[in-house]
């Protein structure tokens, strides 16, 4: 014990001493991967060394190649900080070391899960007796909804995809935005359903539904899926849920909506209005790692009906005991797999029914502020309709865009990402993290504003 008790000891000051530097840090690495191998040493040790020599090495030697995600000036990818009751949760998970796919192996986890589950459903407005499976991240979360989709409208058809895999089966038809997030593709791409057939959007990345509906009707009735979007990634719009899953029900389509940060909207009653309709979708996935601000990695695969992940995601052997009512087993991909569940419980009994709303609406209103300052810039063009947490805008041309990204990441007061939206260069802006103040937001606003005069 004393061995690991001071190997956990250093691991606890390496993180306080990382943490507490979050505040003035400079937000890029400053360290690159050859000189982070040589500080770690490439060569394999001929023998064992001591716990928490290793733990100093490896905190010491990588500090310098850490960019500081979790500060709040970091607005480069929809990723989340961590909760402080979420973060210290995440250490007894690794810790308590559990096998959490098992009801009967580890009750502590099953009751987590399951309670965790519940409160994400009424927090969401979603059906409250759906089934709620944790995942690596949004990417499983929707392969798993998704699955279940695929399976299900097969099912209609008489075809076992279970038994009889997909060769030989009717084709399975996925109809999407065009702005959809790549990560449907790549979805669809593990379940052998190819590419979706794309319906058109609107400027801000909302799917048509008068198109979808053309769409649905030109390709007769046949197993179909339709992906909707909670958030897109460059506008943060919201596909308008009532009138497109009117048109997918006419088609008999199951309706997916991936919302990996805006299906948190709805535990706002300031936001909720964004996702109108939404509960009427038959799965949703979401990452509670972005909006909620868990620790990596936590996705989440909601179904409506339990039976369908169930009868796609579920595994069963010999030397699993498994609990009548059902196990965590049956509800994702994985086997082996963290007690995400336990990170979840933590973050949402510390901030409650209100803590969660104040989270949301507050990551909304420093995006409209940073939208406001940003519109004050000379030559910059705030190019979206700022709904909730993202704000993509441009400085007259691309290369001045690129060039204003490039001395800001150079300036290291924050880290704003660019991208290609519309065939253009923009800057994105994605507020994500808990602790983002309002100094926080004036502070990037201030380095926006030098990099901009320099470019």
């Amino acid at each position: 014990m004393d061995a690991r008790e001071a190997a956990l000891r250093q691991a606890y000051e390496h993180a306080v001493r990382w943490l507490a530097s979050l505040p003035d840090r400079r937000i890029p690495a400053r360290a690159s991967v050859d000189e982070i191998v040589s500080a770690l040493g490439a060569e394999l040790p001929a023998g064992p060394g001591t716990p928490a020599d290793v733990v100093d090495l490896l905190a010491t030697a990588c500090e310098p190649g850490l960019t500081a995600f979790p500060s709040g000036r970091f607005y480069g990818f929809v990723v989340g900080g961590t909760e402080p009751a979420a973060l210290a949760a995440d250490w007894l998970v690794s810790a308590w070391d559990q096998n959490c796919v098992m009801r009967t192996v580890s009750p502590a986890y099953a009751a987590a899960e399951e309670i965790a589950g519940a409160w994400l459903l009424d927090l969401l407005g979603l059906p409250r007796d759906s089934s709620v499976g944790f995942t690596t991240g949004a990417t499983m979360a929707n392969f798993t909804c998704l699955a279940a989709g695929r399976d299900t409208v097969l099912r209609r058809t008489g075809w076992n995809v279970a038994r009889d895999g997909l060769t030989g089966g009717p084709p399975v038809r996925v109809v999407a935005g065009e702005s959809r997030h790549m990560a449907i593709d790549l979805a669809l791409r593990y379940l052998g359903l190819g590419l979706p057939e794309l319906v058109t959007a609107d400027d801000q990345g909302r799917i048509e539904p008068e198109a979808l509906q053309r769409a649905l009707t030109a390709g007769g009735q046949r197993p179909t899926i339709v992906i909707l979007q909670a958030g897109d990634i460059h506008s943060g719009a919201f596909d308008p849920f009532v009138a497109s899953i009117r048109a997918a029900r006419e088609a008999d389509a199951w309706v997916h909506v991936d919302g990996a940060f805006g299906l948190w909207a709805a535990a706002s009653p300031h936001c909720a209005h964004l996702t109108a309709g939404c509960a009427d979708a038959d799965s949703w996935a979401t990452d509670a790692h972005k909006t909620l601000n868990v620790p990596y990695d936590c996705g989440l695969a909601i179904v409506r009906d339990a039976s369908a992940v169930r009868a796609a995601m579920g595994q069963r052997g010999d030397y699993l005991i498994q609990h009548e009512h059902g196990d965590p087993i049956d509800k994702v991909p994985e086997l082996s797999r963290r007690g995400r569940a336990f990170t979840v419980w933590a973050a949402l009994r510390c901030l409650g029914r209100s803590g969660v709303s104040d989270l949301v609406e507050r990551l909304c209103r420093h995006a409209s502020a940073f939208a406001a300052g940003i519109a004050e810039i000379d030559g910059a063009t705030v190019l979206n309709e700022v709904a909730f947490t993202q704000v993509c805008a441009e400085f007259g041309s691309d290369g001045r865009t690129d060039r204003v990204l490039a001395r800001l990441l150079d300036d290291g007061t924050a880290w704003i990402s660019g991208s290609t939206w519309h065939g253009r260069r923009v800057m994105r802006i994605s507020v994500s993290n808990w602790s983002t103040t309002d100094d926080d937001v004036t502070r990037t606003l201030d380095a926006i504003r030098r990099a901009a005069a320099g470019a």
